[in-house]
């Protein structure tokens, strides 16, 4: 927050001198970081922006505002500006009074956030993986993304819920009702093997086996589907049976990947609500939905959306009157951005580990009608594949015109790239070794062929390497903690590596690679976290002192680590604005490596000078408490010893 501050009164002290001079300043001073430190710690291009209607090279301005600067009097944090040559205008901060705020502000529980919501209500929904199977790790960049989302936005003071969409009527629950009911399948799971596994793996993919070799069945398919529209009291039972014994499996391994919810919105809650009715008679009335009555799409209604190249008219419901994906899809926007009103009620589904009530949907007229979430918020973020942009894009249209006004910042598209496996990986955990390679030597899962590897069993994996790395590491300790750092190094491994890309790469995961020590890793991380606890318990008779001075902290590289510290907000800034918690994964990465730096070229507890002792503690103290807040908010657990 200090190198905010800096760069504030920096601004300022343009500002004045601008006003000194009669020169008429742009309201936004545009600033960045100079390339080299000796160019100074801020530079501003105003000589730029306003050379053109001076009549003046930027050079010739830069070195007027920098002198009627210097005329005055500078702020605590500015210590010097100067004039580039090129006509940047480039300052230094006061060393020792930033590092020494920076210090005293750094072991603040709320370090590092910046008031960006003022309150602003957030709808956040992630996971919504159908319940006809188990979780797979490609599932989990939409867990971690959407979860770290929330956690961002709420650090940031933002009002923020989060929601999981259970899909209980889609194609998918039909899919395993159909394998039970039709095709001799048990409805329970052999020993020894989650719920949620035996669906999707044996279940889910025999179906759909099942279809290829016999077309007819699909007519089973639709059977059961419009049954559990119509809530059918056999097959409905049945499905939402099925449904909630999934979704309390899925619902462990989310758990476990240390996610949590506020709200399970089930579709067969939207359907028995009304609220599709509701929307769909809006969308007949405005002229939205259209019934097609020639060609192929006779009977089927229809929406176009303008502009739209990636496909001409898109069936909401079809000719034998099921609602498609899409048009499921449209209530529930509609209820989380305010264009229609709540219909539901509620009812508590369970305490989740963390002691945080997880509520569900209901219809149910005797349960509690007021919703544990803001409906209409403010904005709506939902995590979703890139794939279906398209489908998004039509459903931002259709809100917008239901409201008359433009939705694209208010219900957004999270979306991301697919995840893929080294082959590898695969090799290793699923015994597809003959898979077919994508282009850039990466196998794509594949739910109806059985292709892909389930989270729970990624999470085992990685943790059983990390297992062996521990249990070497700390021969002498108990069972319970080899288990428990295990599992955490376990959870920043995955989570890290799924967290640190682009939102529009396609990940490559790699078990080796997310394990190790070394690079931009999760356990990386860790470690450097229990290397800062490690000085600081062998110090802990002095680091109770208050003694603070920054400015004997002047070697490059713990300047160059106080730097860092005091910029943690403008990370936490980008990722909300950007919408990418990649930048505070870069940013704890950058900061771990500057603290290691830093240890190897600086002793702490050995240095015999006493003020300088305790300015290196105050430092390492800094670090991991920056460090321990950046990782909760990429849902990382740190551990004082590894």
């Amino acid at each position: 927050m200090s190198f905010r501050l800096f760069v504030e009164q920096a601004r300022s002290l343009v500002k004045g001198a601008g006003e000194t001079l009669g020169y008429a300043l742009p309201e936004s001073l545009e600033w960045d970081v100079p390339p080299s430190k000796d160019m100074g710690d801020v530079s501003f291009r105003i000589a730029f922006q306003i050379s053109k209607s001076l009549g003046k090279r930027p050079a010739e301005i830069a070195g007027e505002i920098s002198g009627a600067i210097r005329a005055g009097q500078l702020s605590d944090l500015v210590g010097s500006v100067e004039a580039n040559p090129k006509g940047f205008l480039n300052f230094r901060f006061n060393a020792a009074k930033l590092f020494t705020k920076t210090l005293s502000e750094s072991v603040k529980p709320n370090y590092g956030s910046v008031d960006l919501g003022h309150g602003q209500s957030v709808l956040v929904e992630h996971t919504s993986v159908n319940p006809n199977k188990a979780l797979h790790v490609g599932h989990l960049r939409n867990l971690a993304l959407g979860d770290s989302i929330a956690r961002i936005f709420s650090f940031t003071n933002h009002s923020v819920n989060i929601l999981n969409y259970v899909d209980d009527s889609g194609l998918q629950v039909a899919d395993v009702v159909v394998g039970i009911m039709f095709l001799g399948h048990s409805a329970s799971a052999p020993a020894g093997l989650k719920f949620d596994d035996y669906a999707g793996d044996e279940i889910y993919v025999d179906v759909n086996k099942k279809y290829e070799l016999d077309p007819s069945l699909k007519e089973k398919q639709k059977l059961v589907l419009r049954a559990i529209e119509e809530h059918d009291s056999k097959i409905f039972l049945l499905a939402s049976s099925l449904t909630e014994r999934i979704l309390n499996e899925q619902l462990k391994t989310c758990w476990r990947f240390n996610a949590s919810y506020d709200l399970l919105v089930f579709e067969s809650d939207i359907i028995a609500s009304k609220l599709w009715g509701q929307t769909f008679d809006a969308m007949k009335e405005n002229g939205i939905a259209k019934l097609e009555t020639e060609g192929k799409l006779a009977g089927c209604w229809i929406v176009s959306i303008t502009g739209e190249k990636e496909g001409e008219d898109k069936v909401l419901v079809r000719s034998d009157g099921t609602a498609t994906y899409v048009a499921k899809d449209i209530p529930f926007a509609a209820l989380k951005t305010g264009i229609v009103e709540d219909r539901f009620t509620y009812e508590k589904y369970i305490v989740e580990p963390n002691g945080k009530e997880l509520w569900r949907t209901s219809t149910d007229s005797n349960k509690e009608h007021t919703a544990p979430v803001i409906w209409g918020a403010e904005k709506s973020i939902t995590a979703i594949r890139s794939e279906q942009s398209r489908l998004q894009r039509v459903i931002v249209s259709i809100l917008s015109q239901l409201a008359g006004e433009d939705y694209s910042e208010k219900y957004i598209h999270l979306g991301y790239a697919l995840v893929s496996l080294s082959p590898d990986t695969v090799a290793a955990l699923s015994g597809h070794e003959s898979a077919t390679e994508g282009s850039h030597g990466s196998v794509r899962m594949s739910g109806r062929k059985g292709l892909y590897v389930n989270a729970d069993d990624v999470f085992e994996a990685v943790k059983k390497s990390a297992m062996e790395e521990t249990r070497k590491r700390n021969p002498d300790l108990t069972e319970e903690w080899w288990d428990n750092v295990s599992e955490k190094l376990a959870l920043s491994a995955i989570r890290f590596a799924l967290l640190k890309q682009d939102l529009d790469k396609t990940i490559t995961f790699d078990l080796s690679e997310s394990l190790k020590l070394v690079g931009e890793t999760g356990p990386y991380m860790l470690y450097t976290y229990a290397r800062a606890m490690s000085i600081l318990s062998k110090a802990n008779s002095e680091i109770k002192d208050s003694f603070i001075k920054g400015d004997l902290l002047n070697t490059p590289s713990e300047i160059e680590l106080l730097t860092i510290i005091s910029k943690f907000d403008y990370s936490v800034e980008k990722s909300v604005l950007i919408l990418a918690p990649k930048w505070v994964a870069h940013y704890s990465f950058e900061l771990c490596e500057a603290f290691n730096k830093f240890y190897e070229k600086n002793r702490v507890i050995q240095v015999d000078d006493h003020d300088l002792r305790h300015a290196r503690l105050r430092l390492v103290i800094a670090f991991s408490n920056v460090l321990r807040s950046a990782l909760a908010l990429l849902g990382i657990e740190v551990l004082p010893k590894i």
